[in-house]
């Protein structure tokens, strides 16, 4: 069981101070399911006798299975920043898949279940049942991913080229801080951007413009929360704005604050 980097925030915002409130932890998958599977992730929290705490999440362009008391369900890529509320004591297990990576499994194109939820059964059958009680009684991390690795390699699909473009195009996004434009991915990639779309609209649930403006902010928040001298004309255009003010409205349009009002409730 490996686990992998934990430094980055991976659109969990304000990272230090939610360190305090919850552990994160992220495991890699085995060799067979990697072109599927992104990691598996758990996170564990006690916050018992205090405050519930309220996590504000940048999405990536990836489908969650989650596993939890009461909500467990396979959740869609999200559209827009979410806040999660965590209170009293309690574990949650996920399966992030790549981008893309969970079209093989669903068959239907993922732009359905953008912002939308299914129950695991709806995808993997009654089987899934008795998976999701074996994951409950797990005692250990190494535990709970054997008996996923176990139930994901019985419905193992088979290779899909698509999945691996979709990854490159990705990875390129989130790398690439002077990539902006899709123009500039159909050049990269040598692609039609029409075929570019409908390739995101069937793989990923969201155009891939919207990929390039969810990363590019993600990076922007990241970069605040670890920033200890914030400047917002310096990082809009490191980030590639030429324009600060439609890097604010960016901004608020995900985050719902300026970077000015982020960078101040960072240093509360």
């Amino acid at each position: 069981m490996n686990t992998i980097d934990q430094k980055r925030s991976l659109g969990i915002l304000q990272r230090s101070e939610s360190e305090k409130k919850f552990q994160l932890s992220r495991y890699a998958p085995s060799d067979p399911l990697l072109p599927f599977i992104k990691h598996y992730w758990i996170i564990n929290w006690d916050l018992e006798g205090h405050a519930p705490h309220f996590q504000d999440v940048v999405p990536n362009p990836c489908v969650n299975l989650v596993i939890e008391d009461h909500q467990s369900g396979i959740y869609g890529v999200a559209s827009q920043m979410y806040t999660k509320k965590i209170e009293g004591k309690g574990r949650v297990f996920g399966i992030k898949f790549q981008p893309g990576g969970f079209y093989p499994f669903l068959n239907s194109p993922l732009s359905g279940l953008t912002d939308q939820a299914l129950s695991i059964q709806a995808v993997f059958g009654t089987e899934a049942i008795a998976y999701e009680q074996q994951l409950r009684l797990a005692a250990d991390p190494a535990g709970m991913i054997e008996l996923t690795e176990a139930f994901l390699l019985r419905h193992l699909p088979q290779p899909d080229e698509s999945i691996t473009l979709v990854n490159q195009i990705i990875l390129r996004i989130h790398e690439d801080q002077e990539l902006t434009k899709v123009e500039q991915l159909c050049e990269t990639f040598d692609i039609n951007k029409r075929k570019l779309q409908r390739l995101f609209s069937q793989y990923v649930g969201i155009t891939p413009k919207w990929v390039i403006k969810l990363y590019r902010l993600q990076n922007a928040a990241e970069a605040i929360d670890k920033s200890t001298h914030y400047d917002s004309l310096k990082l809009s255009a490191e980030l590639g704005y030429y324009d600060q003010s439609h890097f604010i409205k960016d901004f608020k349009s995900i985050i719902g604050k300026t970077p000015d009002e982020y960078a101040k409730r960072q240093a509360l």
